[in-house]
C-alpha cells in the first residue's frame, strides 16, 4: 500500500477505495487552463495511481469525498451512488433565521426542499428553479442552531438527489442563501464568510467487496 500523502487528509484506505477530506478552495477534478490543473483526484494519483473519481464536490465545498481504486471498484461505487444506496449529511450556515417550515417536519425534526434544478444556460455553471424543464430534486434538512450576532442559521442537510450545486440552489430558493456563497448569495450575504460555509460532514455506505457497512464523520471547521 502506498505511503498517506502528506498534503491532502486521508482518512481511509484499502484496495478497493479511499476516504478523503478536501479542504475548501480545491477543484476535486481538473478543470479547464493551465491555472485549474491542480485538484484532489491528482494530488491523491501521485501516491496511489490507481485512484478514480466517483463523485465530486463544489471547490468552495469541504469535507468527505470518495474515490475508488480502480475500474472494477469505480464502477461498483458508481452504481451504489446511482441507487441512492450511499447517504450523505453536510452542514451548513445560511443566512437569517429560518423560522417557516417548507412543510411539517418529520418525526425526527427534519423537513423536504422538493424544487426541479435545471443549467441556466445564459449564465453556466449556474443553476436555477425551473418548474417545467427543471429535473427533480429534493433535499433534507433539519435546524440545527441559530445565531443571533451573525443572522444566521446552522442546518443539516441530507440530499436526496446529487443535482450539481444542488443545496446552494435550494437554499438560495427558500431565501436563506449559504453565507460566503460567491455564485448564489448577494454580496452582503457572501461577505459574512471567508468561505462557502457548506461542508460535508458524514459518508455512510457499505463496502463494495466485503459488504461491511462503513461510516465516516468529518466536523466543519466553522
Amino acid at each position: 500500500m502506498a505511503a498517506p500523502p502528506q498534503d491532502i487528509e486521508l482518512l481511509y484506505a484499502d484496495d478497493s477505495l479511499l476516504v478523503l477530506n478536501k479542504p475548501a478552495g480545491l477543484l476535486s477534478v481538473p478543470g479547464r487552463g493551465e491555472d485549474k490543473q491542480d485538484c484532489l483526484s491528482r494530488r491523491v494519483q501521485q501516491h496511489y495511481p490507481d485512484a478514480l473519481i466517483v463523485h465530486r464536490l463544489d471547490m468552495a465545498t469541504s469535507g468527505l469525498l470518495l474515490m475508488a481504486r480502480g475500474s472494477a471498484s469505480q464502477r461498483a461505487l458508481s452504481a451504489l451512488f446511482e441507487n441512492r444506496a450511499v447517504h450523505k449529511r453536510y452542514i451548513a450556515v445560511v443566512d437569517g433565521h429560518v423560522n417557516e417550515p417548507c412543510q411539517p417536519p418529520d418525526a425526527d425534526g427534519w423537513q423536504l426542499i422538493d424544487l426541479p434544478i435545471v443549467v441556466d444556460w445564459p449564465r453556466r455553471p449556474l443553476r436555477i428553479i425551473d418548474a417545467q424543464r427543471g429535473k427533480p430534486s429534493q433535499t433534507r434538512w433539519r435546524v440545527l442552531a441559530f445565531d443571533d450576532a451573525s443572522h444566521s442559521t446552522r442546518v443539516e442537510l441530507e440530499p436526496v438527489t446529487g443535482r450539481s450545486h444542488q443545496l446552494r440552489v435550494h437554499w438560495q430558493a427558500l431565501g436563506h442563501p449559504i453565507l460566503g456563497d460567491s455564485l448564489y448569495a448577494p454580496e452582503a450575504v457572501q461577505a459574512k464568510a471567508p468561505r462557502l460555509l457548506l461542508h460535508a460532514c458524514a459518508l455512510h455506505f457499505e463496502h463494495p467487496v466485503s459488504g461491511a457497512r462503513l461510516a465516516f464523520e468529518s466536523a466543519p471547521a466553522f
